[in-house]
Formats: structure tokens, C-alpha cells, sequence
């Protein structure tokens, strides 16, 4: 799995970090971006749930 993170949409609302921290990170801009290029099995679901609890929906998850 891989994800992405739409940058012009994002307001920095951080909760992808709070469900997921191994795989996304606020920069300096308060957006978030992704830390891995390949999403390890473990942290899939957290993504998902990231994903879906993203109030922007700016996630997008490639399987």
C-alpha cells in the first residue's frame, strides 16, 4: 500500500498523525506528509482509519 497526502487541501488538522505517527508527520507548514514510500502491513489499518477521518479527505490510499 502506498499513501499521499494533498497538500493544497490540508489544514493541519493532525489527526492522521495521532492514528498513525510511523507513517505521517506535520512539517513546517503544519501539513501533513508521508514518512514511508510502501506502508507496512501493520500500519495498514491505521491508515485506512486515517484516511476516513480525515475532515479534508485529502488521504488517498493506492493498494
Amino acid at each position: 500500500m502506498k499513501v499521499k497526502v494533498d497538500k493544497e487541501l490540508c489544514t493541519g488538522d493532525s489527526i492522521c498523525v495521532d492514528l498513525a505517527p510511523e507513517i505521517f508527520e506535520m512539517n513546517d507548514d503544519d501539513q501533513a506528509e508521508v514518512l514511508v514510500e510502501e506502508v507496512p502491513e501493520e500500519h495498514q489499518d491505521a491508515v485506512r482509519e486515517a484516511a476516513e477521518s480525515c475532515p479534508e479527505g485529502c488521504i488517498y490510499i493506492e493498494e
